[in-house]
């Protein structure tokens, strides 16, 4: 990871975004690249007196991280959609990874549309991490999702190709089903029926994730179990507040179309409900 993307509005979110990028630009040695959009779906006026004063904030940021901070960075200001032209921005900066700030919710805009970190996510093909913490320093505490897929495991590789699991404590949870539970819950099935049940999930559950960190090569140093009582993406959000996680990895799936539209996924409910940062890892992309 030696290029990161940071896009800002100059909002209180965006700010986080761009001290995290700046804290991972150090600890990684990496460059920066900033980028602000003006949407250009207005008078030119309005256009041309936003970037002007977007450009000279824009510079003053990139100057101070500079002299301030040590890092190598850019910055530009151009004209569009918003997520396309990160999309864009992202394309010809060769970025690894992109940040944004924390998400915005906007009613029917979310769920017709999306958000604008699903739609880069989905567009992109990149890393993206989305700042929903404050930046306090490098992450201390990495909690990865996994669910034996290959998006997962994509997620164990990003971790350790880029370092951050050297300086951090990184614990997995696999979200495993039970499918047979609710039916023993409306049978006439015991109490220790279902408890011999659970453990006998349990026990498949744990063989499985062994098997499948044993393949990845990857020893984490917590694994947490635990079935899949009411989603998955509530389960992760609360196993990370228990273990103090101030960075949750999820896989992203490759739908597209209108599935991709309307029907959510575990990684797109992360994002919207995580109290932490969120480190989205998308399939990757075609050579």
């Amino acid at each position: 990871m030696k290029r990161i993307l940071v896009a800002t509005d100059f909002s209180p979110r965006s700010d986080r975004a761009l001290r995290r990028a700046t804290l991972l630009a150090k600890q990684l040695e990496a460059t920066l690249s900033l980028v602000h959009v003006v949407d250009d779906d207005r008078p030119k006026r309005m256009v041309d007196s936003e970037r002007e004063s977007a450009s000279m904030v824009l510079e003053k940021q990139a100057r101070s991280l500079r002299e301030v901070d040590g890092v190598d960075c850019i910055a530009r200001v151009v004209l569009g959609r918003l997520a396309d032209e990160i999309v864009k921005a992202a394309e010809e900066s060769a970025a690894d990874v992109l940040i944004l700030g924390s998400h915005r919710h906007r009613a029917l805009q979310d769920v017709f549309l999306g958000t604008t970190a699903e739609r880069t996510i989905r567009v992109a093909g990149r890393p993206l991490v989305v700042a929903n913490g404050v930046p306090a320093g490098f992450y201390r505490n990495i909690l990865v999702a996994i669910d034996l897929s290959e998006w997962s495991a994509a997620g164990l590789r990003v971790i350790a190709d880029v370092g951050l699991g050297k300086q951090a404590l990184v614990s997995v949870v696999h979200v495993f089903d039970a499918p047979a539970r609710n039916y023993l819950s409306l049978t006439s099935a015991g109490e220790q029926d279902l408890r011999d049940y659970l453990a006998g999930e349990r026990a498949r559950a744990a063989k499985e994730l062994a098997s499948f960190l044993r393949d990845a090569g990857f020893a984490p140093a917590h694994q947490v179990l635990k079935p899949n009582e009411t989603n998955a993406a509530h389960v992760i959000c609360t196993i990370a507040r228990e273990v103090a996680a101030d960075l949750i990895v999820v896989g992203t799936h490759g739908r597209t179309g209108i599935a991709k539209l309307l029907l959510g996924s575990v990684a797109q409910e992360v994002l919207h409900i995580a109290e932490q940062d969120v480190l989205a890892i998308p399939p990757r992309r075609n050579s």
